[in-house]
């Protein structure tokens, strides 16, 4: 722990009041020899005075977090205001302490960070264990949700000879796809179609193959990617946008196990299993007639459906981990990790995208980050834009107008439901002081177990 105060009687009398078996207290009286400290040493916990000469305790607070945004810093005055508050939050210090603190309200405060981040440093230790445990062929995962799914996946693998994968754009049903060929039986190859991107006219041509002077164009003889996946595994992706008239011929090769080319009068035998995946509902479809009721009733024997991540959002610190380390070793870069706020910005968003979106903004992340942690400032605009629920800043400090103090009532009654109750521990989830807490509970007539009070 690193204490800056240019008031020599405060810093011992600070770091006589802190010592403690297990922290190693460096002081400074000046901010510059403060911030050395904080270069060479990476302590987890900075305490530092507001006003100072030379550099005054915002300008640390910018600094270090440009350094290492897991460092949690907590700034302490004696010419308190809000706007001084609202700004230091914002910028990311963890405590804002109005002297004279209370020695005991002060150890209570920097042994709650230090054991916290004691607990991210075992987390860490941790996290690459955790995170082999929790994949499966490529997937990961640890949610109920997900363990119902890799349970399925291993069921139907060594079975199947059509299967229709189903869910949102963004949720890994070409991972799901991989997986159940990986685990299958066929020792061929695994052969991919991205039906969206077939130009109508060439579809069948594609699929089924043709024969030499089938059609304009046609040269030479052409095997499609049914007899090209003989033996293996055919992934027809986004299945709902095939052409009626090739959704025909699928359905007979799927019953028959046989392909015609086009402008060929034999059949040539295959065997194969077909993976179709879609985005779409399909019964909508088939009521619409755009999709045969026979190919669905044929692909939907076994049907999977890939769940949106906002229904498991359990799962966020694994793929945080699993992207941040993947474009980590991308870029050639040493990051550790997320940092609380941004942390706590990824849980708020909705993720429309689902795991796809969050794998483009941790890219971005990744490929921004100065520091070895990513802080919130590395996201991308729309995950820390003034206004947008998701912006931690703007509700950690309690901007009090219009949507931003409903989005913040609702975080603090969220904050005191995953803990029971619990103020201490609600602080802490939230990044702000008891007292702050305490403060909110009243404002926003929440009673201590975050319920809104009768009026």
């Amino acid at each position: 722990m690193v204490i800056i105060d240019d008031n020599l009687g405060s810093l011992e009398m600070l770091s006589s009041a802190l010592s403690r078996e297990g922290l190693e207290i460096l002081t400074a009286s000046d901010p510059n020899e403060g911030l050395d400290l904080i270069y060479n040493r990476r302590p987890a916990i900075v305490l530092t005075d507001l006003v100072m000469p030379n550099l005054n305790g915002l300008q640390v607070l910018e600094r270090v977090m440009e350094f290492d945004p897991s460092i949690d810093v907590v700034l302490m005055t004696a010419h308190y205001t809000t706007e001084t508050a609202v700004e230091a939050i914002k910028k990311g210090a963890a405590d804002y302490l109005n002297k004279p603190i209370s020695i005991a309200m002060l150890r209570e405060r920097i042994g709650k960070l230090a054991v916290e981040a004691e607990r991210r440093q075992r987390t860490l230790a941790l996290d690459d264990e955790l995170l082999a445990a929790s994949e499966f062929e490529g997937i990961v995962g640890r949610s109920p949700l997900m363990w119902d799914l890799f349970s399925k996946i291993r069921r139907i693998a060594p079975h199947f000879r059509a299967v229709l994968i189903t869910g949102e754009t963004g949720t890994g049903k070409d991972l799901a796809a991989q997986a159940l060929h990986r685990l299958s039986p066929a020792a061929g190859r695994y052969v991919v179609l991205n039906c969206s991107a077939v130009v109508e006219t060439l579809f069948e041509s594609e699929l089924f193959g043709h024969v030499r002077g089938s059609f304009t164009g046609a040269t030479s003889d052409k095997m499609g990617l049914i007899e090209h996946s003989h033996g293996g595994t055919l992934f027809l992706d986004e299945i709902g946008d095939m052409p009626l008239a090739t959704q025909a011929k699928l359905l007979r090769v799927l019953q028959n196990q046989e392909v015609q080319r086009v402008g060929s009068l034999s059949t040539r035998k295959v065997d194969l299993r077909v993976i179709a995946a879609t985005n779409h509902d399909l019964r909508a479809a088939i009521a619409e007639k755009r999709f045969r009721e026979d190919l669905y009733y044929r692909l939907s024997m076994v049907e999977i459906r890939m769940p949106r991540l906002e229904e498991r959002k359990e799962d966020l610190p694994l793929l945080e981990r699993h992207f941040v380390a993947r474009f980590a070793a991308q870029y050639k870069k040493t990051i550790r990790g997320l940092s609380h706020r941004a942390r706590m910005a990824l849980a708020m968003h909705c993720w429309p995208g689902n795991v796809r979106e969050l794998e483009n903004v941790l890219g971005h992340a990744c490929m921004m980050a100065m520091a070895d942690t990513v802080d919130i400032q590395d996201l991308p605009a729309h995950l820390r834009a003034p206004g947008q629920s998701e912006t931690v800043a703007a509700l950690a400090v309690g901007q009090e107008h219009g949507a931003l103090e409903e989005q913040e009532r609702q975080l603090v009654q969220r904050a005191m439901e995953s803990s029971r109750g619990n103020q201490s521990e609600a602080a802490r989830i939230l990044r702000i002081g008891r007292d702050a807490l305490r403060y909110k509970l009243k404002k926003y007539n929440l009673d201590a177990g975050g319920r809104g009070a009768a009026r």
